[in-house]
């Protein structure tokens, strides 16, 4: 549908030449996933055109989290290829990541190029360029139940990582209150722009006709109500909001938590949301990525 969305709902700044341009998953880790990395745009596009062509920048905002848990994400100090390699090859790749305890409502920005994985014992909501490719260096020498290994992509893998200065990791959000809602800002970068609304009355909203909103809800439940119609939400579900609706309103019968992301246009919504807000400059500009 995405090639043929009107500008009313897709917004007069989207860019419909290729597929939709978010992809918001739950995960649900209860083993190790595999230490993997996510080529950029350039490198997609160059190698990788029967995949889609797109590369994959994320974060991660941790929903659930059991005691202990924990993500790696970035190199250490002093790993270079050479060293990354060599892990690779005798066991050790995890040994060479920045470990981060991660609880509930933490989130992590992990940039295209940055080696990463996820620890048992969380549920994540996951927000993506649109795109599925995943190069695996190891797998903790995993089987499946045919005795077969999954495949590594160890070559294109150290092609893409980013070794030296690292720009992913734990998000050090800033919150301030505007009416009934505490507004979190979490991260903005060319492909998303995120922020958490906690509320418990009736909220005002108003779309950008630049781009869509995705309304990801965490819990509560309430409805949307807009121009004489209204329709009620729940956990786990995610709601595309039209660029061209305009004034709605959110009234939660629970006291809700969502997430609001959408894809930054020219105006830059959150960067400007955030030097409204009247939080000092030092605190935000580390949100924002070019």
């Amino acid at each position: 549908m995405w090639p043929e969305m009107p500008a009313e709902w897709a917004g007069t700044k989207a860019d419909r030449g290729s597929a939709f341009p978010l992809l918001v998953k739950f995960i649900f880790s209860e083993d190790k996933l595999s230490v993997q990395v996510h080529p950029d745009d350039e490198y997609a596009a160059r190698y990788e055109k029967a995949a889609g062509g797109r590369g994959k920048t994320e974060m991660w905002y941790a929903v659930q989290a059991r005691a202990g848990a924990e993500v790696l994400v970035g190199l250490k100090p002093g790993v270079d290829r050479e060293k990354f390699e060599q892990s690779i090859g005798n066991g050790t790749a995890e040994e060479c990541l920045e470990r981060i305890a991660v609880r509930e409502g933490d989130a992590i920005f992990v940039p295209a190029g940055t080696a990463h994985t996820i620890g048992a014992g969380l549920v994540l909501c996951e927000i993506q360029e649109h795109s599925d490719l995943t190069y695996r260096v190891y797998d903790y020498n995993r089987r499946d139940a045919k005795g077969r290994a999954r495949e590594l992509h160890i070559g294109k893998a150290l092609e893409v990582i980013r070794f030296g200065e690292q720009s992913g990791g734990k998000i050090e959000p800033v919150s301030f209150k505007r009416g009934p809602v505490t507004e979190t800002f979490l991260v903005s970068c060319r492909y998303f722009a995120t922020e958490k609304w906690e509320f418990g009355e009736s909220v005002a909203a108003t779309t950008s006709p630049e781009h869509f909103d995705l309304i990801i809800i965490l819990e509560g439940a309430g409805d949307f109500a807009w121009g004489g119609s209204r329709a009620g939400y729940s956990p786990a579900q995610v709601w595309m909001i039209p660029a061209a609706l305009g004034e709605y309103r959110i009234e939660p019968s629970a006291r809700t938590t969502l997430l609001r992301t959408y894809v930054p246009s020219g105006s830059d919504e959150f960067l400007r949301n955030l030097k409204e807000s009247g939080v000092e400059e030092s605190k935000w500009s580390r949100l924002v990525h070019k």
